[in-house]
């Protein structure tokens, strides 16, 4: 049975802490899984076309990709770190304006994304870091997922706003289908169709339409806050409050734009190998981090109900439960890397230049992956309660104030060995950065 948001509101605040936040977060993880896994897949079928300028293309428009999914994050965490805290005060109108005005919000800024984007698109890939050779296969592409722009924000938006209401079986329903769907028309449209490129493209669009339908239909099941067009608010007051919840969220997602865009301009020079490694690399990166992520969104609902009833102990229970739990997955994931680096490169593509310039930068990686749990679960924690300043220095500095400048500087100073390194550096630099600003946070609540 479904739950009212009377009984989900007793579920949030006195449930178990360790046994809620696995709860909430194993549908979570399948969802982040799901997509990392489908992420992947036009990589994995793209590679097949035997072309490491295809390759590389993929690794670029997926700079773009991150630009999407950002402004989808800002208006979906910024709305739903607000609706959790609101249902978390039994503040239930409140919680459907937000909802309604991030729903509205990001599917105009994602229309404004795919207008600009198809008329200037030449530039555009260009901008992304693509080279002479890789343009054709790029402007293919990024033409076809740019037509999806509207679709991929507004189910960002409508995944987190049931995430935060604590009803993540939903959004895993609709993330999973979409997905699925997507994995299904990726060899139908690139190879059946011999679309190429672009089949990956447009098999993305159409599983990003469909994932979007389910989401709308979750929406507006019983116990989950109702979409309706009387609650837009265009008011100055709900916008300052998913800037604040949502700013973290576009920093990091955009400064994982630059930091791709500026990745595939330090590879450049080197050859498209170079860019096909790393780009295979990230998407790899991404799949092993994604248990980590899911973990981290299952607290996050608990976190905003708790932080909203004023219930600070239990609270910062559930940040130590999730970075004890979350460090063991990444080591155990780490050593995997680590071990099969070139088996795994080489899934994607097998090329003997491509796994050996991939492989060395993985291992390297898995090095410092399990610095991920604190750093993760700090700025989801800080990004919640409302801590915007220090949420968005942990948002960025990873990606901003770390990776670009090293790979961008060491690219130049030693080569690929320069772009290969950027990533554990930043890691470590990010870490030492996390510790002391949320053991802050922590004592101040404690103080509370």
């Amino acid at each position: 049975m479904t739950e009212t948001q009377e009984e989900k509101f007793r579920r949030m605040t006195e449930a178990p802490v360790g046994g809620l936040i696995a709860k909430l977060a194993v549908p979570c993880i399948i969802s982040m899984l799901v997509t990392s896994f489908y992420n992947m897949a036009d990589t994995f079928f793209v590679g097949q076309l035997k072309s490491n300028s295809a390759t590389g293309a993929v690794g670029v428009v997926f700079s773009m990709m991150a630009i999407i999914q950002a402004v989808g994050f800002f208006f979906g965490h910024g709305s739903g770190n607000y609706i959790s805290r609101e249902l978390g005060k039994k503040n239930y109108p409140e919680a459907e304006k937000m909802a309604a005005t991030g729903f509205a919000s990001a599917f105009a800024a994602g229309m404004l994304i795919m207008i600009i984007g198809e008329l200037f698109i030449e530039e555009l890939a260009y901008l992304l870091g693509s080279t002479e050779t890789i343009l054709p296969y790029t402007v293919a592409y990024l033409k076809a997922i740019l037509l999806g722009a509207p679709w991929i924000t507004t189910s960002f938006v409508l995944n987190n706003q049931l995430r935060f209401q604590g009803n993540a079986s939903y959004a895993m329903v609709g993330i999973t289908f979409g997905s699925v769907l997507n994995i299904a028309l990726d060899p139908l449209l690139i190879f059946t169709f011999d679309m190429g490129i672009a089949g990956a493209g447009y098999a993305t669009v159409i599983s990003q339409f469909v994932s979007f339908c389910v989401l709308l239909y979750g929406m507006q099941k019983r116990g989950n806050i109702k979409l309706r067009i009387s609650n837009i608010q265009f008011k100055w007051r709900y916008y300052k409050d998913i800037f604040g919840g949502g700013f973290p969220s576009l920093a990091r997602q955009g400064l994982a734009s630059v930091a791709t865009i500026s990745l595939n301009h330090a590879a450049g020079p080197f050859g498209d190998a170079v860019i096909a490694a790393m780009g295979v690399v990230q998407r790899i990166a991404m799949f092993g981090a994604s248990t980590m992520i899911g973990f981290g969104q299952g607290f996050q609902p608990f976190c905003g109900f708790n932080y909203g009833a004023g219930l600070y102990k239990r609270v910062k229970e559930g940040f130590y439960f999730c970075v004890k739990v979350s460090a063991v997955f990444l080591l155990i994931i780490a050593s995997a890397g680590f071990i099969f680096a070139p088996e795994l490169i080489a899934l994607f593509r097998d090329d003997p230049k491509v796994i050996e310039i991939g492989s060395f930068a993985l291992r390297l990686q898995c090095i410092t992956f399990v610095t991920h749990s604190w750093i993760v679960l700090s700025n989801m924690m800080t990004q919640v309660i409302g801590r915007t300043v220090p949420a968005t220095f942990l948002a960025t500095a990873r990606q901003g104030l770390f990776f670009i400048p090293a790979v961008l500087i060491l690219s130049g100073l030693i080569g690929v060995t320069g772009i290969q390194l950027a990533q554990p550096i930043a890691d470590i630099g990010t870490l030492l950065c996390a510790i002391p600003i949320q053991l802050k946070i922590l004592k101040e609540m404690e103080n509370k």
